[in-house]
């Protein structure tokens, strides 16, 4: 029997199991009274259609004492579906509750951030495409500016009587905690959905478990947890009734990434079954007691007065019915969606042994976990459960002691958060609390309750750390406070745990796809599980793993599916189909210990014949393949990429093998649904996306190879080596930390890792990108000397410094390997040096750019394959080199270049905008750079542990760099320097009073030097060579007494502050997000400071970090997420913002278009003594270049001579008089073709054009007449004449019919 019929035969037999419908008893309801006697709305029933709980019959399956009774499932559900039952589709947690908080709400504020990020641009796409909520209304949808606007807009819907929601996570939930308890203590219905993640401390982390939700838990909303993605539907729409019902607004929160980026298979409510409820008289009065107590001048009150000490304590108590009231209000609606959905929920959900004397109490995405425990170990004979919390707030005691059965001796609680310095977690002190009081209340024998954490930042928890739990419950002397899932050898509170268990359905099918990023391999396999769950009767599930890489890095994705639902939170173990889409990773990661023993392998690789893959694969992995003899095919999938104009885009090619070999579907069939799901997913790109994409699929089967493993791999020797070349392995040898942490880290195997090798502050050392060596570029360039003019453009535009310029002496290259050839280098002062241009293969990306940007044709690209092992090793002789910076005037281009690149090999993708601005930066200034980073793009790629990309020169002096939040940006830099300043003065005192003072014993060397710094303290030219120069002569002082007390301690104290001494080059540095939005008013009151700060904006016009959301820098006529409809208003002018204010120094600059341009305003930014600003435009891959990043040294010259993006300084040092202006415009005086040029080749724009075209040309016509309305007012601001601001009229763009009307 195939796999196919198998499955789908348990899947049919699966459902002739379920329980029987239970016919429903009417109830009725009492009109709510008219006076809403003291403002509570009161029920005495649930609504007519509601389920009430009737009592077990000896037909119904009862779980842990309770029945688990599943009501019919409303005929307005079961006729949407053609009389089949509810519809069947796959979805995330995302998905899921945005598909319910559209239909119940009438205004949404929004703001970016992962990973609740989805719902809001579900909710804006929906609204562009004209949907309907349950009222017949369109979701009004309002990006703001930050989670402090979205939760300050939505306080003023709620307050003028409108329906509202947003969606949020982590920092952003930390913004709205005022406004939270504003809205909850004048008592607004509202749901905020939230996807609970961690908090930054430490470390940011994008992950999910309970830090933020647990930090607003005082605000006074109610608080209900989903724990699976059926369950962000279903309890995404109970919030939104119970607000309703209780007037008190509502978090309803899942875990982030766990829950709200799995897909399953979910049973979903129609829309007709939520408009049934909320039409019902219950709710249409609750809507209309919201309206009639909103701001209204037909009926004015007063709310947010000031009240004095005699009266606040009184009606802070006044709200005590609403909350008394909100348990019975939660058991109503519960009901009601049991109407619907036949899923009968409690607001504390026991599952297990009905006599069980262990329990874990759990709250989130762990409990499905647990409930797998529960039930592997009933089977064995364990008297044990679980209790799910549903309804965390209000906290109700009397269902909480009425779902734990009485039986239940021993309890443990797990926490997914931590709270430092507190007694406990706090869902721990709810339990311990609540049986505390029922204990004494009642003379009950006492309870053993423990505390466990788990899970924080999405750590892995599963079965087998669950049994461990209830073992250590069960042990005489249980652990008092635990953690699970780590090696705590510091407090050593860590649990041990066995060896995984298998709780999977039977008939489950499991699969691991090893990815690149950007690859599409994840897009793809998203595809895939709904191409199945859509088409089959089959369960399917589906979860995404990442490292930190913007592009190019490690993805995983977890697949499975089969006959009976899936709820298995945490990653496949034992896979039975593993696909390794880039052959480099049997090398470098432990792949083969994720495969089922006669499992599927398919390996992506040029080596596609048994001897090319046998003298390929390492000794170590060749005998792992002959232990669990897998059934072994290769494919070139890149090839066949190439073939069909794909490049390195191999997703659909892999997912047709999928298809072939997994038998999942008749691959006939197969072919025709990823064919039609191509079209949907890639239609916005074009007609030719599409084809090329189509064209892949028809070719991917015959370019399978299947490879028989042969007999002798089993006999193999397998000693020690090491797959790494030498020059990882000898970087990696200078860092205890490097060994202990960042290898094991990039080697996918940090979870391991003890707390021990941590620092608890969470620094970084520098320059740990070095040991990566990715290798992912499928092509590198290679230089053709005889070409080359030395103009080292090639060097200065590549965003990675993975191509860099040698300047060498015949003596220092004597020991050169043969293919390091070199030429005589050209200009002023290189008399005496040879030059090379020398590329790092391992680390390029292949992106190209060097290629594009060369003016001489000197490089030329080479597959890696051919030319891997002769660049590496010129690489490693290169890198023996004297360093030669300063050889050249490192103001600029060429002279920047031999500056030694203190940000290398970042995680950025390949071909980015943004690294080439700070890489410059730092070869420039970098020994003196103190950067403050905003959270975005380039904090991601600059700060993802364990790879810090800034390194150091050969003295030790390099980029000190921090990142504190996304909205504070500025304040943190502002704070830097501020401090720098103080204490350089303090330590210019001390020197003052050394130098004052005859009697302290110092060398007249010191004395001499110290009397040089003291004069120019201020003057970064002279104060950083004097001042490094007193560091050494400093230290060689300290050094003469081995007992510093014996040293002069005036002397002492300079040497403890001698780090002050060089002048620091402070910048503070962020994207557009930041700038434009988020942080501009902490950016704006840095530009009025006055104080000597420098702040550089990457400009890529979007949120480019949380996947290409709309900014205020965003243009006329772009189409991003949050602006489905192409964006209708024009980009905010920071510049003129800035140069408003007279005494800022302002820049505006494209690299790829002009080197020389940003090179002058880095350094005058640099020398100008106050606030200076440079806006920095930054290609990304998100504005869809046509023909990809490799086109962005073009397209960047077309959006400057366009004048779309203009060149300019404004320089207030500059005296201005009748040949000296300020303002110097340095692009072309006169436009070059108009800005449809570069709406041609950006899919940001053809998106509209090809979706609506007349709102497209009407939107480009504005920008176009307003470009060049601007690039007139510079002409003239140029000449020095005064110039008014400009005043442009925006008329409404031409409306095209949604599609869905």
């Amino acid at each position: 029997m195939s796999l196919q019929s198998s499955l789908a035969q348990q899947a049919l037999a699966h459902r002739h199991q379920a329980p029987c419908p239970i016919a429903q008893k009417p109830v009725t309801v009492r009109r709510v009274s008219k006076a809403l006697r003291k403002g509570v709305i009161v029920h005495d029933a649930a609504p007519d259609g509601a389920a009430t709980a009737p009592n077990p019959t000896k037909s119904e399956k009862v779980v842990g004492g309770q029945s688990n009774v599943v009501a019919a499932p409303s005929k307005a559900a079961t006729a949407a579906s053609g009389g089949k039952g509810p519809k069947m589709s796959p979805m995330d947690g995302n998905e899921a509750a945005a598909y319910i908080a559209y239909q119940l709400s009438d205004v949404s504020f929004i703001y970016p951030i992962t990973p609740s990020t989805p719902m809001g641009e579900l909710a804006d796409q929906w609204a562009s495409e004209g949907r309907k909520n349950a009222w017949s209304n369109v979701l009004s949808v309002t990006e703001m500016e930050s989670e402090t606007g979205a939760a300050g807009a939505l306080h003023g819907a709620l307050a003028a009587g409108c329906m509202a929601t947003s969606f949020t996570c982590s920092q952003g939930l930390l913004l709205m905690i005022p406004n939270m308890y504003k809205i909850a203590g004048e008592l607004m219905p509202c749901v905020l959905h939230v996807t609970a993640r961690a908090i930054a401390k430490h470390a940011l982390s994008i992950f999910g478990d309970h830090q933020d939700v647990m930090a607003v838990r005082q605000t006074g909303w109610g608080m209900l947890c989903s724990h699976s993605v059926q369950e962000a539907q279903d309890l995404a729409l109970a919030s939104h009734l119970v607000t309703l019902r209780s007037s008190v607004p509502f978090v309803h929160f899942f875990d982030g990434f766990r829950t709200s980026h799995e897909i399953n298979k979910i049973s979903v409510i129609s829309e007709a079954d939520v408009k049934s409820i909320v039409n019902q008289e219950v709710y249409q009065d609750a809507i209309l007691h919201h309206q009639q107590r909103a701001l209204n001048p037909a009926h004015p009150h007063q709310r947010g007065t000031a009240q004095g000490s005699d009266v606040y304590f009184q009606m802070a108590e006044a709200c005590n019915p609403y909350y008394d009231a909100i348990p019975d209000h939660m058991e109503k609606v519960f009901d009601e969606v049991a109407a619907i959905t036949g899923r009968r929920y409690t607001p504390f959900d026991y599952v297990g042994h009905p006599q069980a004397e262990r329990a874990i109490i759990i709250m989130g995405s762990g409990s499905l976990i647990v409930e797998e425990a529960v039930n592997h170990m009933i089977a064995k004979g364990e008297k044990v459960g679980v209790l799910k919390v549903r309804m965390y707030r209000p906290w109700s005691a009397k269902h909480f002691l009425g779902s734990l059965p009485a039986s239940v001796k021993r309890v443990c609680v797990m926490d997914r958060t931590k709270e430092s310095g507190a007694h406990a977690d706090p869902l721990y002190l709810d339990v311990i609390a609540t049986l505390a009081e029922h204990e004494a209340e009642t003379n009950a024998p006492r309870r053993i309750v423990t505390s466990g954490r788990y899970g924080l930042a999405s750590k892995e928890f599963t079965p087998a750390m669950a049994v461990a739990v209830f073992n250590d419950l069960a042990a005489a002397k249980p652990r008092k406070r635990f953690t699970v899932g780590i090696v705590d050898d510091v407090t050593h509170l860590s649990l041990p745990y066995g060896p995984e268990i298998n709780t999977m359905p039977k008939g489950t099918f499991q699969c691991m796809f090893w990815g690149m990023g950007s690859d599409g391999t994840v897009g793809a396999n998203k595809e895939a599980v709904k191409i199945i769950a859509d088409n089959t009767p089959l369960f399917a599930q589906a979860y995404f793993s990442y490292d930190a890489h913007k592009s190019g890095g490690v993805t995983v994705s977890h697949l499975r599916f089969g006959p009976e639902p899936i709820t298995a939170s945490y990653l496949v173990e034992q896979a039975d189909y593993l696909a390794v889409h880039h052959a480099s990773y049997m090398n470098k990661y432990d792949v083969l210990s994720k495969i089922r023993p006669g499992g599927v392998l398919v390996v992506n690789t040029v080596f596609t014949t048994q001897e090319q893959i046998s003298k390929y694969l390492p000794t170590t992995v060749k005998k792992r393949m002959a232990e669990v003899k897998p059934e072994f095919y290769v494919i070139d999938a890149r090839a066949v990429a190439e073939k069909t104009g794909l490049g390195k885009h191999i997703n659909m090619v892999m997912q047709t093998v999928f298809f072939q070999l997994s038998g999942v579907l008749p691959i006939e069939k197969a072919i025709a649904l990823l064919k039609k799901s191509i079209e949907k997913a890639y239609s916005k790109k074009g007609p030719e996306v599409v084809a090329k994409n189509q064209a892949a699929v028809d070719q991917a089967v015959s370019a399978l190879r299947k490879i028989e493993i042969p007999a002798e791999w089993a006999t193999i020797d397998t000693p020690v080596v090491s797959p790494a070349p030498a020059s990882k392995e000898a970087a990696t040898s200078k860092l205890a930390f490097i060994e202990d942490v960042v290898k094991p880290m990039l080697a996918l195997e940090g979870d391991r890792l003890p707390v021990s090798v941590f620092s608890p502050s969470g620094f970084m050392p520098p320059g740990t990108t070095v040991i990566e060596k990715r290798a992912i570029a499928a092509q590198v360039p290679t230089w053709v000397s005889e070409n080359c003019t030395q103009c080292n453009i090639c060097s200065f535009i590549c965003p990675h410094a993975a191509i860099r310029p040698a300047l060498a002496t015949p003596s220092e290259t004597a020991s050169a390997p043969s293919s390091f050839n070199m030429i005589k280098a050209k200009g002023a002062g290189l008399g005496e040096y040879q030059y090379r241009m020398q590329v790092s293969p391992y680390d390029c990306t292949g992106c190209t750019l060097c290629v594009h940007a060369c003016p001489d044709k000197a490089l030329v690209n080479k597959p890696i394959a051919s030319v891997l092992e002769i660049e590496d090793k010129n690489w490693d002789f290169f890198k023996t080199l004297p360093e030669r910076t300063g050889v050249l005037d490192r103001t600029s281009v060429k002279g920047s270049q031999f500056a030694v690149p203190l940000l290398e090999f970042s995680g950025a993708c390949e071909g980015c905008g943004e690294t080439p601005y700070v890489k410059l930066l730092t070869q420039m200034f970098g020994e003196r750079l103190i950067i403050a980073n905003a959270t975005g793009c380039s904090s991601i790629w600059g700060g993802s542990a364990p790879s810090n990309p800034y390194t150091t020169n050969q003295e030790g002096f390099g980029p000190a760099w921090a990142n504190s939040l996304f909205e504070d940006n500025a304040q943190f830099g502002l704070g830097i320097a501020m401090a720098t300043v103080q204490r350089r003065r303090i330590l210019h005192r001390h020197v003052q009073e050394a130098l004052a003072d005859s009697g302290v014993q110092m060398s007249a060397e010191l004395r001499g030097k110290l009397n040089e710094w003291v004069g120019h303290w201020q003057d970064s030219d002279v104060a950083n060579p004097v001042g490094r120069e007193l560091i050494k002569m400093l230290n060689e002082e300290y050094k003469k007494f081995p007992d510093p007390h014996n040293m002069d301690q005036t002397v002492l104290r300079l040497w403890n502050e001698r780090d002050m001494l060089p002048k620091p080059s402070i910048w503070i540095i962020g994207g557009d997000g930041w700038a434009y939005d988020i942080g501009f008013g902490g950016l704006d009151h840095v530009l009025a400071s006055g104080e000597n700060i420098n702040i550089m904006v990457l400009d890529t016009e979007m949120y480019s970090n949380t996947g290409g959301q709309k900014s205020k820098s965003t243009p006329l006529g772009a189409v991003t997420k949050f602006a489905a409809g192409g964006k209708t208003r024009p980009k905010k002018d920071l510049g003129a913002i800035a140069m408003g204010y007279g005494d800022v120094y302002v820049a505006s600059a494209c690299l790829e278009s002009n080197y020389g341009q940003v090179v002058k305003a880095m350094n005058e930014a640099e020398k100008y003594n106050g606030v200076s600003l440079i806006l920095a435009y930054s290609p990304c891959v998100m504005q869809g270049i046509e023909g990809g990043m490799c086109n962005a040294i073009e397209e960047a010259r077309t959006i400057t001579d366009s004048g779309y993006w203009p060149l300019y300084r404004f320089n207030p040092a500059i005296p201005e008089d009748e040949a000296h202006h300020r303002f110097q415009l340095d692009s072309k005086k006169a436009i070059k073709g108009d800005v449809d040029d570069v709406m041609h080749h950006e899919n940001r724009f053809t998106i509209l054009e090809r979706k609506a075209p007349e709102t497209a040309k009407a939107l480009h016509a504005e920008l176009d007449a307003s470009n060049r309305e601007r690039l007139e007012r510079m002409k003239k601001m140029a000449k020095g004449e005064t110039v008014t601001p400009p005043h442009t009229v925006h008329p409404e763009p031409p409306q095209t019919p949604p599609a869905s009307q």
